[in-house]
């Protein structure tokens, strides 16, 4: 099996191809080359989730012994979905529906209990180290290194990613700028950034690595409306332009109809449903009503949530 990820030196142009934050198709297609050459991708499906289970020791409650094993809980419990390649895949859920926890099993930060997930047919369990070649990742909590500056995690990122350090350059000032990113905050240690600020930099150093599959947990917490919409359009220019296949969790029920192709919701460690947005929000409402996904969310997440809402 050829593990060669596709270099700067395979494509044309060198190291100076990326200059305004346009992002790369022909590296992704090289890969999914490569991927079909060596057995694994089919062409069709970029994600496949087949009866995925993780169970966790309850954090409650007292062991019997020293010894005594705690209670587990299924934060999943049998989730089987697919994404097809290029599409947006929505989940949304309530907090501790599962989602973090099927995004870090996704990432191969966790291994499952039980189940299948493949990312364009390679298995996360058997070969995560190709897994991570293909995927990058955003979380509601970007690590950084605080001390350094937004620009120098960039740069340290990037020699991760193999770009050449003018690409990156490139790369990450065209990025934020499209997000709206003010250049002179990139000298300034991290940790002085708002939280909006660290989000952007978390989004550009996940683009600019143009992953065949980007995980984006919560991606948009935190940032201001007009910053929020900045994101948006640049995840589906990234799959217009480099034909990313995204897979996004989000409390914005609003940010899930505009942007997602299909939204699946997870309750309790189960997906629940899955569909378009429209047919979901015809199977929430009644005889001639309109629903809005927050009707869609309040119906499959059930009737207990609403009454706590309302303090009942």
């Amino acid at each position: 099996m050829n593990d060669k990820r596709v270099t700067n030196d395979d494509l044309k142009g060198g190291p100076a191809m990326e200059s305004a934050g346009t992002l790369d198709r022909v590296n992704l297609d090289r890969e999914l080359e490569l991927l079909a050459a060596d057995g694994f991708y089919d062409g069709k499906r970029a994600l496949r989730v087949e009866g995925l289970t993780k169970r966790f020791p309850q954090p409650e409650g007292k062991r019997r012994g020293f010894w005594r094993r705690r209670p587990r809980f299924a934060a999943l419990a049998g989730v089987t979905f697919a994404v097809e390649k290029n599409e947006i895949f929505g989940l949304i859920g309530m907090n501790g529906s599962g989602k973090s926890t099927l995004i870090r099993i996704l990432s191969t930060l966790l291994a499952p209990d039980e189940g299948e997930v493949e990312v364009f047919g390679v298995d996360v369990t058997r070969n995560p180290a190709r897994v991570r070649e293909l995927i990058n990742r955003v979380a509601v909590d970007a690590a950084f290194f605080k001390v350094l500056s937004g620009s120098e995690n960039l740069r340290y990122a990037s020699r991760l990613y193999g770009l050449w350090p003018q690409e990156a350059r490139g790369r990450y000032n065209g990025l934020l700028r499209r997000i709206g990113f003010e250049p002179k905050r990139l000298k300034d240690q991290v940790k002085s950034l708002s939280r909006g600020e660290r989000q952007k930099v978390a989004v550009v150093r996940a683009f600019m690595s143009t992953p065949a599959l980007l995980l984006l947990d919560e991606p948009t917490t935190g940032l201001d409306p007009r910053s929020k919409r900045e994101v948006q359009r640049l995840i589906r220019d990234m799959r217009a332009e480099a034909g990313t296949t995204v897979l996004l969790t989000t409390h914005d029920m609003e940010e899930a109809e505009r942007l997602c192709d299909r939204i699946g919701i997870l309750h309790e460690g189960r997906l629940i449903t899955v569909g378009t947005p429209a047919e979901l929000e015809r199977r929430a409402g009644g005889p001639g009503e309109a629903a809005t996904m927050e009707d869609v969310f309040l119906k499959f997440t059930g009737a207990e949530w609403l009454a706590d809402e309302n303090g009942g």
